[in-house]
């Protein structure tokens, strides 16, 4: 009994756990550059769906990223540039750097490319600094991400990614990732920067939605069963005490 009532508690926080993970890809579905969280247990709801007491542990719902591409939105807007393939855009912060697939961006006072927190954009030689007789909608950026104005070169976007590691990154708000002190990234071999354009969330809300009632009827369907152990406890303590 103690071992069936320990299964259906594990169940029903990873349940918890899963349920916050959905809700957090739901919010995000509008979110430019966001991707999409899941676990362990996302994989298997569809196999659980309708079962009791699954005993799903704790390391089970250890969350993870889906990384995969999501696709291209075009904006015009000339400080909109969205990745496709592989590499993250650089953000400074005294705390080291972030990185992230949210490549919309502005100027700040002193003409430096940042992203919407005010935060230096890494460039491959430092920071981005339009001259002051540029003005930004004027710029253009080459696939490499090559930045330049008329004839004369700006800078370029450094684009770097994690070949082996990049499920090691975690996710720090805001769209950005930060990696562990031990993880590095290279340079991106082949990066393909696109102006004017912002890469969608790659959640789908139809996915995460069968997802959201999954969880609910196994969660249902756990706290049924949490009852009916009550039940069947009281009973025999009942039967026990004559």
């Amino acid at each position: 009994m103690a071992d069936t009532g320990a299964q259906v508690s594990a169940s029903l926080d990873a349940l918890t756990k899963e349920f916050d993970i959905v809700a957090h890809n739901l919010a995000n579905a509008n979110t430019a550059g966001y991707k999409r969280r899941c676990n362990a247990f996302t994989k298997a709801l569809e196999e659980q769906a309708g079962t009791q007491g699954n005993g799903t542990s704790q390391d089970e719902s250890q969350m993870s990223l889906d990384l995969s591409q999501g696709s291209l939105v075009q904006t015009d807007r000339t400080l909109d540039f969205a990745l496709y393939g592989k590499g993250f855009f650089v953000i400074e912060t005294p705390d080291g750097p972030l990185y992230t697939r949210h490549g919309v961006f502005q100027t700040n006072p002193n003409g430096q490319i940042v992203d919407l927190s005010g935060r230096v954009v890494a460039g491959a030689a430092g920071p981005i600094s339009l001259p002051a007789d540029v003005d930004p909608s004027g710029i253009n950026v080459s696939a490499d991400g090559r930045i330049s104005a008329g004839d004369a070169a700006i800078g370029q976007f450094r684009v770097v990614e994690f070949p082996d590691t990049e499920d090691q990154l975690v996710p720090v708000g805001n769209t950005c990732f930060r990696a562990p002190q031990e993880v590095e990234p290279v340079d991106a071999t082949s990066p393909v920067v696109k102006q004017g354009y912002q890469e969608a969330s790659n959640v789908k809300l139809v996915d995460e939605l069968v997802n959201m009632i999954t969880v609910s009827r196994l969660y249902e369907a756990n706290m049924r069963l949490v009852s009916v152990t009550k039940d069947t406890t009281s009973s025999m303590i009942n039967v026990a005490m004559g």
